[in-house]
């Protein structure tokens, strides 16, 4: 146990030959925006006071790209049985049903920039005046910050130096997070945990066994995931490393695979293909699945009889697990004890060090993305141009 919500199986490797410890007390030091809206005295740019007018709304709508909601539907989605209101997310272009007039929604608007053209054409369809709309955007004059004036909406400033996919522990995730009847104050753990030990030598030693697999031309991180309600969760993980730390003619290929459901279709080729994968498994233990009554189970089976999903599933990880191992195939392991704000805390915590620490060892800017932007410039320019 690295806390008390994670069990954590790190790597095979023994040695950490890129100083990460030298690294990460740097980081710790470092008078870093990211790094201080982990810390639990950061200020949000929201009073919980003032979101009390908002409990009403039972219909919330998110509405942004990228890092400005796959945080909070990785909260949402992770710890749904603890939220009574209904969250969707509108994170696409995609054709547009038939909106509901009859329903009172509250629209939480998020984009860094004010200028993302997915979110702008979202908010045209679905933002209406006599909608509740609160907008998350930086404070300058953008295209959001000026729609959220017209509209006479609330605006909450996001941090100019905090980007998308690093910002779910400030005021773009802990927002909503509010809103979902959830306490923001326990998700931000990073002061307990640069105290603990356990955390900090698993943190090092898993980085600098990624960072091992890198120089061995292994590219690939496969999740393997075994909790539905996690899917969120490593679509965000997937947009934090490759944006992250794809640069240079380098980086790392998030891919994730759902269990059991991908045993039947590429556990094959993680098995017996190419070798430039390295592995993670995740599992939360749940109580909540039924018993199997085994009523028309045949006698060949009875072995699955008055177990549950849960129990099957597990076994089924565990299996898999073994094998790997017969097979010298790289894996680390979390198994998540308690599906609680202070874990997924503690998760958001090490993927978000994980990632920085592998861009410094890597020497590329954790914090940009500057191949992305000149697609953005070049669909404006195409837009612009383009007869009417």
């Amino acid at each position: 146990m690295i806390t008390t919500g994670i069990f954590f199986k790190n790597f095979k490797l023994k040695k950490n030959q890129f100083n990460i410890q030298k690294k990460l007390k740097s980081l710790i030091n470092d008078k870093d925006f990211v790094i201080n809206s982990l810390r639990n005295n950061y200020k949000d740019n929201f009073k919980k006071k003032n979101l009390k007018i908002y409990n009403n709304y039972k219909d919330v709508r998110i509405i942004g790209m990228g890092g400005s909601s796959l945080g909070t539907q990785a909260i949402y989605n992770f710890l749904k049985h603890k939220i009574k209101k209904n969250f969707t997310f509108i994170n696409n272009l995609s054709p547009v049903k038939k909106i509901s007039k009859r329903k009172k929604y509250l629209n939480l608007i998020v984009s860094k920039s004010g200028n993302t053209i997915e979110t702008i054409v979202n908010s045209n369809i679905y933002v209406k005046k006599n909608d509740k709309n609160i907008f998350i955007t930086e404070n300058k004059k953008n295209y959001l910050h000026e729609l959220a004036k017209k509209l006479k909406a609330e605006i909450i400033h996001h941090n100019n130096f905090i980007g998308g996919r690093y910002s779910v522990l400030s005021e773009v995730g802990m927002l909503p997070a509010e809103l979902m009847g959830l306490n923001s104050k326990r998700f931000r753990q990073f002061n307990n945990l640069i105290k603990n030990k356990k955390y900090l030598n698993a943190l090092i030693s898993n980085v600098s066994a990624i960072i091992y697999f890198i120089k061995k031309k292994k590219f690939n991180s496969v999740i393997i995931n075994y909790d539905k309600k996690s899917e969120d969760l490593f679509s965000w993980y997937q947009q934090l490393v490759a944006e992250s730390l794809g640069k240079n003619k380098t980086g790392i290929l998030p891919i994730l695979s759902n269990m059991p459901k991908d045993n039947h279709s590429v556990m094959q080729l993680y098995l017996d293909g190419f070798k430039n994968n390295f592995f993670t498994f995740f599992y939360t233990h749940e109580n909540s699945y039924s018993k199997i009554l085994g009523k028309n189970i045949l006698p060949s089976h009875k072995f699955i009889s008055k177990n549950n999903i849960s129990e099957i599933t597990f076994s089924q990880k565990k299996a898999t697990e073994k094998v790997f191992n017969l097979k010298n195939i790289p894996f680390r392991s979390f198994e998540i004890k308690k599906r609680d704000e202070k874990t997924l805390g503690e998760l958001f915590c090490f993927f978000i060090l994980e990632t920085i620490l592998i861009g410094r060892a890597l020497k590329v800017n954790p914090y940009n993305q500057p191949a992305v932007e000149l697609i953005k410039k070049e669909t404006k320019k195409l837009l612009i141009q383009s007869p009417k």
